[in-house]
């Protein structure tokens, strides 16, 4: 562990907060915070002094949805553990929370080892995990409740993918059922995979095998009837639901009549939602197959009801679903087939700036801003205040950001390890300039000077939106 560490002179921003202090850094954790000048704050000694004159001190980064070294479609996702959390950090993020997948005619012990495996010591941010359940059984039921009490609270369940991870509304009901008892969150893949496959095979049949034709089969409607589905599911268990990566804006009506109906229902919507579009899906070339996830790009159209819920709160967080396959040998799969394209979008280090750029341009205020990307989430899966804030106790996970350098996004410059930006050559205003994560440099003005292992598993509590 470091001693002490000042930072001195920035603007200290929270969900809650902005206020011009200087933060004092003991054993890794936030041990005082106090104006900048006063006798308090003055009478500071550390053996280190970061100067953030200028600069917003803002809580590390809490991504809620990654999916490093995910097996999908034949191939892995890119990004290892080791690979994924240095450009998570170079992002601004400083905790993950990964996808564990159960296999089917496997028990989530099994699944939840393998992930274990994957990412003891090769991360340098704190990292935890979501359950994915993809064979729900009474063995399966009883292990949920053995997971959350071991501090895994969340467990994702897909409407999607007939075969592969795909679970039925007898599947999602009784698992609901289990979370209503133990505490536990369903997270939930909201897309009619059943109806989805019969488009995707007709659309085939028709020749229709280009990039866009994803984003044609994988209708919005198909989404909202899903999101639908899952609420009254939830409503029927007496469960809290957290539906993932909402992209449409039919799906945003459902959550946000619930919402109004006082349902425990929640939100998230990412990046690549607010910022790209079926435009990107369509780029010739065979280009478009970059742009490949699920659910997909929406029309432009769309982008104005999720900043909307984003500012309305009928969306709460905003989340990566960082999955990134290569282009050249991966997303190349599906030439002639689209459906044979893996399904992922790198992002884990974009969320940040992308985030920053929408209070440059009005979308959300700076507050909001930390509230979707660092609280919330923290909060949405029993991390507050440990990780999402900036407060006395709080795990000492804080970015120096400068908001006033101005970078553009590429290949070229970016860490993740896959070989296109999903935002090549989009300008932002806002940059990362150092990275503490539990007090240790992780990024110091602009190096990479973490290691992995740094970064240690996170058990979770419950969800804290809950009574």
């Amino acid at each position: 562990m470091t001693g002490r560490t000042v930072i001195r002179g920035g603007l200290v921003i929270t969900a809650s907060d902005e206020i011009h202090a200087d933060v004092l850094i003991e054993d890794g954790r936030i041990a005082a915070l106090a104006a900048a000048g006063t006798p308090a704050a003055e009478a500071w000694t550390a053996e280190r002094t970061i100067d953030a004159t200028g600069k917003y001190v803002i809580p590390g980064g809490v991504d809620v949805h990654t999916h490093m070294e995910l097996p999908f479609g034949g191939t892995f996702a890119s990004d290892t553990f080791e690979t994924g959390t240095r450009a998570a950090a170079w992002g601004g993020t400083t905790t993950i929370v990964d996808f564990a997948v159960q296999s089917v005619g496997h028990s989530l012990r099994e699944g939840l080892d393998a992930w274990h495996a994957k990412a003891e010591g090769n991360c340098s941010i704190d990292y935890g995990f979501h359950m994915i359940v993809s064979d729900v059984n009474d063995e399966t039921l009883k292990e949920l409740d053995l997971l959350v009490e071991e501090g895994v609270t969340s467990f994702k369940q897909f409407m999607a993918y007939p075969g592969v991870f795909y679970s039925d509304d007898g599947q999602i009901l009784r698992a609901m059922q289990r979370s209503a008892e133990n505490g536990g969150l369903i997270m939930m893949h909201a897309e009619n995979g059943i109806a989805i496959d019969v488009l995707v095979e007709q659309a085939l049949a028709r020749g229709e095998t280009d990039p866009r034709y994803h984003g044609e089969v994988r209708k919005a409607l198909l989404e909202a009837e899903a999101t639908h589905r899952a609420i009254k599911l939830a409503q029927v268990a007496g469960a809290p639901l957290y539906v993932v990566h909402v992209s449409a804006t039919e799906a945003v009506a459902e959550l946000a009549r619930a919402r109004d109906e006082g349902l425990n229902v929640f939100g998230e919507t990412c990046p690549q939602y607010l910022f790209l579009s079926t435009d990107n899906l369509a780029e010739p070339d065979f280009e478009g197959a970059k742009y490949v996830c699920s659910t997909p790009l929406r029309p432009r159209e769309h982008q104005a009801q999720l900043w909307k819920g984003l500012r309305t709160n009928d969306l709460q967080v905003v989340s990566t679903d960082h999955c990134p396959f290569c282009f050249v040998g991966q997303k190349e799969l599906g030439r002639g087939d689209f459906s044979k394209i893996p399904n992922g979008l790198p992002g884990v280090e974009n969320r940040m700036d992308l985030l920053h750029q929408a209070v440059v341009d009005g979308h959300i205020t700076r507050r909001r801003w930390i509230e979707i990307a660092c609280a919330t989430p923290a909060r949405m899966f029993g991390m507050y205040p440990k990780k999402g804030t900036i407060a006395p106790g709080a795990d000492a996970d804080v970015v120096i950001y400068d908001p006033r350098a101005e970078q553009v996004m590429s290949a070229d410059t970016h860490h993740m390890n896959v070989d296109y930006s999903a935002y090549e050559g989009k300008r932002t205003t806002g940059r990362v300039e150092t990275v503490l994560s539990r007090g240790e440099l992780v990024i110091t003005e602009r190096e990479y000077t973490g290691h992995a292992g740094h970064g240690v598993y996170t058990p979770r509590s419950t969800c804290q939106y809950l009574n």
